[in-house]
């Protein structure tokens, strides 16, 4: 089998076995008495805002000193009064995770601004440009010096964060982040940031989802294969293609240890890939939601949910009506129905066999002949299984897996074109189907991008939320097929989403992680926590977007100006009568 054989050949260079460290087991941070008690009488708006709070005596000190003040009241729960006391003396906000810092390789007018021709457009892609500065974080040597104290990650280059309550680095995010670094020149920051991931993956043996230790429990989509892709291509430089490959090696390992199951489909056998936390306690970040979600419930039943959040929140997609399996085994239910460790995701193959072709063509580019046949073999193997077990000829697509009822679910996501961006599909038919299918799945059916799914849900994983990564996968996906109006809808999608990106930037002087497709330049909505602004990969994917068909899009500015108008007279009028 493709797959022992890879693992075999990887185990005998040596060094790719990880050791990985125990999960994040602090007391403090992750698990234990008083982050239940802080986060369940809800000090702060965001459970997020305590977990990022340094500490401002050792963490024994803390400890101790919340267990002296337990056993002042007979049933150990301190009044919220006396938490916020508490929390007041141990805790700081005061910012000193970070330094003060400016990418020092930013630059005016990099080249791609030249291509942008609409003046509107050209002039918003210079402040798109000029919010790098705005987001990058340098994280302090206290951090270094004194990781106890933090729930921060140290890591030893700047990053470009998110935004908002996303003071640190996320790991898919930063897919979308490097690419605009890339438009916007600025090497070295990329390059740090891609050496980060490497420090990452060759201290835990795979990339956390955050920058926090939280997070050490759970990955995200792994692109830290095509984040490299996309350096080499900007710069040829081997000789760091040759430092990254191991530690690539090494996350692929992981997945493939980790994160894979095997699926018999009609008596062929494939090893596919999920997302799969085995934590059975509350997120630290979200512990309120987790905790309320899960009342009522068994033990067991808990901390099962628990796990499965916390690969919901692997996913990225935190969270959707994408992973509810109820109890017949269907995918149908409600939020306490969440199963995502029994689903297989389209995308996340797709991505492993970019990650897999990636690894080939490095290998290849490095004279590793061999090494690049073992990969090649792998990525066919995966390809067989895609299209065995996702594939739907009749529809024209592919659809998440179902490892309950052992069926596909044929509900719209962007996702299920997602193998048209990975081209991991082996017939040019496919494709045509694929854009039939997308025609006819009501998808395309919003001015303002493609939802995430058709499902109102409140999540905001759902409809009508319409998110950056998603859009730009599917317009990639549509440019690269050999189809004259495959590639003229990948345009259409790119000025309906760049247009509502300029619209929310000229109302709000701002850009948001995600955008309702229901209205002109109307921020996104639901899940737990309020739309967040920034925004890292929002601009990544509009940089990207400008770059590629600059020449052509419109702000339609004039329409907006018109309706300005028409609102005026309108507020007028109204005023009047």
């Amino acid at each position: 089998m493709w797959w022992l054989s890879v693992g075999v050949f990887l185990f005998i260079l040596g060094s790719h076995e990880a050791a990985f460290p125990p999960p994040c087991d602090s007391e403090i941070y992750c698990t234990g008495e008083l982050l239940r008690q802080v986060q369940t009488a809800k000090l702060f708006n965001d459970n997020k805002a305590f977990v990022d709070m340094k500490l401002t005596a050792d963490p024994k000190v803390v400890l101790d000193a919340f267990s002296n003040l337990m056993q002042k009241f007979p049933d150990q729960v301190i009044p919220a009064s006396e938490l916020k006391v508490f929390v007041n003396t141990y805790f700081s906000g005061d910012g000193t995770e970070f330094e003060p810092w400016t990418p020092p390789d930013w630059h005016d007018n990099p080249k791609f601004l030249s291509k942008v021709s609409d003046p509107n457009l050209r002039s918003w892609a210079e402040q798109l440009h000029g919010l790098w500065k705005s987001l990058g974080r340098k994280v302090s040597n206290d951090v270094r010096d004194n990781p106890q104290l933090h729930s921060m990650i140290y890591v030893p280059n700047p990053v470009i964060v998110p935004g908002g309550r996303f003071t640190e680095f996320y790991y898919w995010d930063s897919y979308w982040v490097l690419n605009g670094l890339l438009l916007s020149e600025m090497m070295d920051t990329a390059k740090g940031m891609i050496q980060n991931f490497l420090y990452m993956v060759n201290r835990y043996g795979f990339v956390p989802n955050g920058g926090r230790i939280y997070y050490e429990r759970r990955s995200q989509p792994p692109f830290l294969c095509l984040m490299v892709e996309s350096y080499y291509e900007a710069t040829k430089d081997a000789e760091f293609l040759r430092e990254a490959l191991p530690t690539l090696e090494k996350e692929y390992n992981f997945w493939m240890q980790n994160r894979s199951i095997e699926v018999d489909m009609k008596g062929a056998v494939h090893l596919l890939n999920r997302y799969n936390v085995l934590v059975g306690q509350p997120r630290p970040e979200s512990y309120t939601h987790d905790a309320e979600l899960a009342e009522g419930l068994p033990a067991e039943a808990q901390e099962k949910l628990w796990a499965e959040l916390q690969a919901g929140a692997e996913s990225g997609w935190d969270f959707s009506t994408r992973w509810y399996i109820d109890s017949s085994g269907q995918n149908a239910g409600s939020f306490k129905d969440t199963n995502t460790s029994s689903i297989l995701p389209v995308e996340l193959n797709a991505l492993l066999y970019r990650n897999e072709h990636l690894l080939a063509t490095f290998s290849r580019i490095l004279g590793d002949e061999e090494r690049a046949v073992l990969y090649d073999s792998a990525a066919s193997a995966r390809l067989k299984a895609i299209e065995s077990v996702f594939w739907e000829a009749e529809k024209g697509a592919w659809f998440d897996y179902n490892l309950l009822s052992g069926a596909r679910h044929q509900a719209f996501y962007p996702t299920n074109l997602s193998p048209l961006w990975a081209r991991s599909h082996s017939q040019p038919g496919m494709g045509q189907l694929a854009l039939q299918y997308l025609r006819g799945s009501g998808g395309l059916d919003y001015p303002n991008g493609i939802p995430t799914s058709l499902s109102e849900s409140g999540q905001q994983w759902d409809m009508p939320n319409a998110w950056p990564p998603l859009q730009h996968i599917v317009i990639e996906g549509l440019s690269q097929l050999d189809l004259a109006d495959a590639k003229e809808l990948a345009f259409d999608l790119a000025q309906r989403w760049i247009r509502t990106n300029w619209l929310a930037y000229v109302k709000y002087d701002a850009m948001f992680e995600k955008y309702d497709v229901n209205g002109d330049g109307k921020p996104g909505g639901g899940g737990e926590y309020e739309v967040q602004l920034g925004f890292g990969w929002t601009n990544g994917v509009a940089l990207q977007l400008l770059d590629q068909y600059g020449d052509r899009l419109s702000s339609g500015a004039s329409g907006l100006t018109s309706g300005i108008l028409i609102g005026l007279v309108c507020a007028l009028l109204k005023a009047l009568l």
